[in-house]
């Protein structure tokens, strides 16, 4: 158990680190321009400088700021991304840990890590952090809703809410084809809830100077910075397992696969959707907060209960 806590630890902190790199890579390509190339070969050594950066950057801590909370932020926001890996099957017989209620908890985890980006903003003692944490409070609320519903309709035809089991159940079908309405708002709500544009209202730029980590540094920006890019491999890791079936490859090449080649799957499909994640940023524009709203309210949460009644009802009639 603890080689599998390490190796799964380290490897996600070397996907986080290169994610940001391949990010970088393919937003330069989408721009027309030049992406990382500066530091080692075709750039690659970028994301150990950025780190290095940081690690030696000064900490400062403003004076108005509330020490406890300013601290203990990003470590929550930290600990809450890593902790959802643990219960997400990477294969068959690779995982951390195979509970009952899996899925809740991770709904639960992804809900902790926003109380981070919460205190950060209030423990800060600046305003635009402050206007920054509201903006993800009210995010949080309007699509954490969303994205729970699109999960009970997975629930019910898988009838369980173990990940390893809604990945067995997936062997003749993967849950994408039923629940395609589903699959369609849970990735709107996980753009939402990762912060990632066309969401980024929490740290919009140009509004906010840099939203709710405006005065952190060093470190403590860092542990955001790895929060935000983990919980985007957490989201589309849980996609990979909740609508595309995890580990087990499509029918064409056989069901049940395991070992290095459900690895294969399970990282492709990865692979696929945080792309996905970047291609959304380099196209679209940000939202106007009104839009935000109105378009989890009124959108996704009408559309994310409807698929639920309608699954509750093909599975008990049909």
């Amino acid at each position: 158990m603890l080689a599998r806590i390490l190796i799964i630890f380290v490897v996600l902190l070397t996907a986080m680190a290169y994610t940001t790199y391949v990010e970088r890579r393919f937003l330069a390509w989408f721009q027309w321009r030049m992406g990382p190339n500066r530091v080692g070969w075709l750039g690659l050594v970028q994301p150990i400088a950025d780190g290095v950066k940081l690690l030696f950057k000064q900490e400062l801590i403003p004076r108005m700021a509330d020490r406890f909370l300013y601290l203990l932020a990003p470590a929550l926001s930290f600990i809450a991304a890593f902790a959802i890996v643990s219960v997400i099957p990477v294969t068959r017989h690779f995982y951390i840990a195979d509970v009952n209620i899996a899925l809740l908890l991770v709904l639960a985890l992804s809900a902790l890590g926003t109380y981070g980006v919460i205190l950060a903003g209030w423990s800060s003692g600046s305003k635009y952090p402050f206007l920054g944490s509201l903006r993800s409070c009210a995010q949080m609320i309007s699509y954490e809703l969303a994205l729970a519903l699109t999960c009970i309709g997975v629930v019910l035809l898988a009838g369980s809410f173990s990940l390893q089991a809604i990945t067995t159940q997936q062997a003749r079908m993967w849950y994408v084809i039923p629940q395609v309405v589903g699959f369609l708002v849970f990735m709107a709500a996980a753009v939402a809830e990762t912060n990632r544009s066309p969401f980024d209202l929490p740290e919009a730029e140009n509004e906010l100077v840099g939203g709710y980590h405006t005065e952190y540094s060093s470190m403590k920006f860092a542990l955001f910075f790895l929060a935000e890019y983990v919980a985007i491999i957490n989201m589309s890791m849980l996609a990979a397992v909740l609508f595309f079936g995890g580990w087990q490859g499509p029918l064409l090449f056989g069901s049940g696969l395991a070992g290095l080649s459900g690895l294969f799957w399970f990282v492709l499909k990865t692979f696929v959707i945080i792309f996905a994640f970047i291609w959304l940023r380099a196209t679209l524009p940000r939202f106007r907060y009104d839009q935000l709203m109105k378009f989890g309210w009124l959108v996704l949460f009408p559309l994310a209960l409807l698929n639920v009644l309608v699954t509750a009802w093909i599975k008990v009639f049909v």
